[in-house]
C-alpha cells in the first residue's frame, strides 16, 4: 500500500490518470439533515431519501503521495433523486486528452476545466429522471475533438456531440429510448468513427461527425448498464436484468436495422453481466454473471467458451465493478473489498486474494506499475515502494 488517503464524499466513478495526476469526482454531503426526500418515480425501490444538500466536486490527487493538489466545487443543490441505496450522485467518470478534464454530473451539469481545475465552459442539460430513480450513470467520452454524451431516460432521451474546446453542440440525435447507464464506446470503422450505444430497445451505431443514425439491432432487455466492447470489426454488447442477452454484431455491412441478420454472428443469453462490463483481454472476453462471483471466459469472435464458468472463492457480496487486465492478471474487486486475481491464460488459476476494509464499486485503474482503487471511504494507491 503506497498510500490511501479520505475522500470527503461519496462516488463510484472510477478514477482516471494522466501524467502525475489522479482525477476523480465526488459527490458530498453537507449541511444539517433534513427529513428525507424520497423520489416518486414508478417502480422505486430499496432507494434512500436525500437528506443534505451536496457539492459536486472534481479532485486532483498527486499520484507521488495521495495528497490533494486542487479540489473544486462545481454546483450545491439537494438533489431531486436520491437513488438505490447501492447508487451514488457521483457514478459517471470523468475523461481528459491530458490538457482538458470533462467531468459530467448529469442533472448537476457537464464541466470542461484545465488542469489546473479552472472553469473553461459548461453545460446545463436540463433535469434527468431515471427509471426507478435508479440515479445516474452513463460516462463522456472523448474522441479527437468531439466529446460525446449520452442522455438516456424517462423522458426526451438524446445523444449530445459536444466541441471539446468551446462546448458548442456539434449535433444532438433524439433516441427513442429509456433509462440507460451504459457508456458510449467510440470505434473506427473503414476509416470513419462511429458512436457505438447500448440500450434496451436497440444497439445503435452513429456517424460520429454528423450523428446520423448508421444501424440498429435490437435484442436486449431492460436497464442496460453494462458498456459495449469492440474486436476486430465486432461489437459485443449485453445485459442482464429481466431476462439475459449478448450479442456479436459485425460492422462490416451493418445498415439499417439488422436485427436477425447475418450481421448478428452469435447470441448468448446466459451467464451475462448486468452492472459489471465485459473486459477483453487479448483473444478473450471476461465477464460476471449478473452481479455474481462467477466468471465466463469466450473467444469474442465465435462466442465458444473457453473451458467453464469459474466461481470466484473469496468473493461473498455483489460485483459491480468492471474486471480489468494487466501484467498477464485479471483483477475482479468486489463489494465487500475483496480482489481476486487470476492469471490471464487458458486455466485462469487463482493467484491470489486481497482484502481491504472497504466497500468498492468503481472499477480500478491500472496504469505503469500502479494499482488505484476507489472506495467508499479511501482512495488506495498499491505499488511497488
Amino acid at each position: 500500500m503506497r498510500w490511501k488517503v479520505p475522500l470527503p464524499g461519496k462516488g463510484h466513478s472510477t478514477p482516471i490518470i494522466w501524467g502525475d495526476l489522479v482525477f476523480l469526482t465526488v459527490a458530498e454531503a453537507y449541511g444539517e439533515p433534513r427529513q428525507p426526500v424520497y423520489d416518486n418515480a414508478p417502480g422505486s425501490h430499496d432507494n434512500v431519501g436525500v437528506t443534505q444538500p451536496h457539492r459536486f466536486v472534481v479532485m486532483a490527487i498527486s499520484r507521488r503521495d495521495g495528497k490533494v493538489v486542487w479540489k473544486k466545487i462545481l454546483r450545491e443543490e439537494f438533489p431531486h433523486e436520491g437513488g438505490h441505496l447501492t447508487g451514488s450522485l457521483a457514478s459517471n467518470s470523468p475523461a481528459t486528452d491530458g490538457h482538458l478534464l470533462f467531468a459530467f454530473f448529469g442533472s448537476r451539469g457537464l464541466y470542461c476545466l484545465d488542469q489546473k481545475g479552472e472553469i473553461k465552459w459548461k453545460k446545463d442539460l436540463g433535469r434527468m429522471h431515471t427509471l426507478h430513480a435508479h440515479g445516474e450513470g452513463s460516462s463522456p467520452v472523448l474522441h479527437g475533438d468531439t466529446l460525446i454524451v449520452c442522455w438516456d431516460q424517462e423522458g426526451d432521451s438524446f445523444l449530445y456531440a459536444f466541441d471539446k474546446h468551446t462546448g458548442k453542440t456539434l449535433w444532438k440525435v433524439a433516441r427513442d429510448e429509456k433509462t440507460s447507464w451504459s457508456t458510449p464506446l467510440v470505434v473506427e470503422h473503414e476509416g470513419k468513427p462511429q458512436v457505438i450505444v447500448s440500450a434496451t430497445k436497440r444497439v445503435r451505431g452513429y456517424d460520429l461527425a454528423t450523428g446520423a443514425q448508421l444501424w440498429e439491432c435490437a435484442g436486449l432487455t431492460d436497464n442496460v448498464v453494462s458498456s459495449p466492447v469492440y474486436y476486430h470489426g465486432l461489437v459485443i454488447a449485453g445485459n442482464s436484468y429481466y431476462s439475459q442477452a449478448m450479442l456479436a454484431i459485425r460492422l462490416a455491412g451493418a445498415k439499417g436495422d439488422i436485427t436477425g441478420t447475418d450481421r448478428v454472428v452469435w447470441k448468448l443469453n446466459r451467464l451475462i453481466p448486468y452492472v459489471s462490463s465485459p473486459l477483453l483481454y487479448d483473444d478473450t472476453l471476461y465477464f460476471l454473471r449478473h452481479n455474481q462471483n462467477v466468471l465466463s471466459r469466450l473467444h469474442p469472435t465465435t462466442g465458444k467458451p473457453r473451458g467453464e464458468p469459474l466461481r470466484l472463492d473469496g468473493i461473498n457480496d455483489f460485483i459491480f465493478s468492471s474486471p480489468v487486465g494487466a501484467a498477464g492478471r485479471i483483477y475482479i474487486t468486489s463489494r465487500d473489498g475483496t480482489t481476486v486475481v487470476l492469471r490471464h491464460d487458458r486455466e485462469n488459476a487463482a493467484l491470489a486474494l486481497n482484502h481491504l476494509e472497504d466497500s468498492f464499486s468503481a472499477s480500478p485503474a491500472v496504469v505503469d506499475r500502479e494499482f488505484y482503487l476507489r472506495g467508499e471511504r479511501f482512495l488506495y494507491c498499491i505499488a511497488e515502494k
